[in-house]
């Protein structure tokens, strides 16, 4: 059998730090082109990894029918267009997280793949974690009764990434701490209360630590250094409140706060027991029996889930099986985070039940 051609598109952090190393991994893979708008990216990645060509204008990859499938790794501007021209292109696609920067963007991508039949894969790499499948199954066999209100928290004291660069410019971005840290804990709550219809949102994005950039103090940060000419245009942190047909979801995020205490945790509130996970790391199961209140952290090998993700990425373009990253199961977040974000711009609670 022969193997799959694989182009990756954008050489930044996420793709040398997990696609590029993942698909070096499997047999099953190789990797034909490395494509960067910054063409020494690309180069260095042919050079690094001893394979591949390298491309600025990923239209290349788009015109070779050796290149059955392909990882988008680039800024969330370049998701949706670049997504749609692959899947067009009559490539697989396995498209970083964000799905886009809007729902509107996201349900295109959607219907594009549903009129071409490719796999489009979204890299919610969560769904692949041996413990949030744990959990899952846990919740699936009622292990903790009845799941009624899921508590999110994602916030850190001072870590805004790259002010004034792409992260906090919301044209390429799409929004700021919601959007680039929410997205995954959102999706982790979905997927593991079993996507439940999502019905009414009310929430607040804030913009307030960053938008005074020359006097945002920090003592590091990522995707950095700061570009004070640039553009601070995002939200630093948000609340939400989310009601589904399953539990309710609460959530608290934030890249900076004045607060010094970072958390990083999904509580699992049901009525026999309840989960805290902390953020790809272990769990903690909270219960009660025989008259005992009882606190439990399980065991277990947690493997790789980026590897798993290539891996299941590339099995699903063998078999034709959807994986749990189909863009028809993972769009819901989208759909909330919009729904979040319009909420706040309109100071109302945002209706979905229709």
């Amino acid at each position: 059998m022969s193997k799959i051609k694989v182009a990756i598109i954008g050489c930044g952090t996420i793709a040398n730090g997990q696609h590029i190393k993942a698909y070096l991994a499997n047999p099953d893979a190789e990797i034909k082109y490395f494509c960067d708008i910054i063409k020494e990216r690309a180069d260095k990645a042919v050079n690094d990894y001893g394979c591949g060509v390298a491309v600025e204008d990923y239209r290349v990859i788009l015109d070779d029918p050796e290149v059955e499938a392909v990882s988008i790794c680039t800024p969330n501007n370049g998701h949706a267009s670049i997504t749609i021209d692959c899947l067009r292109a009559g490539k697989h696609v396995l498209c970083e997280k964000p799905a886009a920067r809007t729902y509107a963007e996201a349900l295109e991508m959607q219907k594009v793949q549903q009129e071409t039949g490719k796999v489009l894969n979204i890299g919610v790499v969560n769904r692949f974690n041996t413990g949030v499948n744990i959990i899952k199954k846990m919740i699936e066999n009622g292990d903790l009764g009845e799941l009624y209100h899921v508590y999110v928290s994602f916030r850190s004291h001072r870590s805004i990434p790259g002010l004034g660069g792409a992260f906090t410019t919301k044209a390429i971005a799409g929004g700021g701490a919601l959007i680039d840290w929410g997205v995954h804990y959102l999706d982790i709550v979905m997927y593991c209360s079993g996507d439940p219809k999502p019905l009414t949102v009310s929430g607040q994005a804030f913009s307030k630590l960053g938008k005074d950039m020359p006097n945002y103090t920090y003592t590091s940060m990522w995707a950095g250094p700061p570009n004070y000419e640039g553009t601070y245009d995002v939200d630093d942190s948000v609340t939400a409140l989310i009601r589904t047909e399953g539990p309710t979801v609460t959530v608290n995020g934030a890249w900076a706060q004045n607060i010094g205490v970072s958390e990083s945790f999904i509580d699992f509130i049901g009525d026999k027991a309840g989960i805290r996970l902390q953020y790809g790391k272990e769990f903690v199961i909270y219960s009660a029996k025989n008259g005992a209140l009882l606190e439990t952290t399980p065991k277990y090998n947690a493997g790789n889930m980026f590897q798993n993700e290539i891996d299941g990425f590339l099995n699903c373009i063998r078999t034709g099986e959807k994986s749990p990253a189909h863009i028809d199961s993972v769009i819901v977040s989208s759909q909330i985070i919009q729904a979040i974000y319009d909420s706040s711009d309109s100071r109302k609670e945002i209706s979905l039940n229709s």
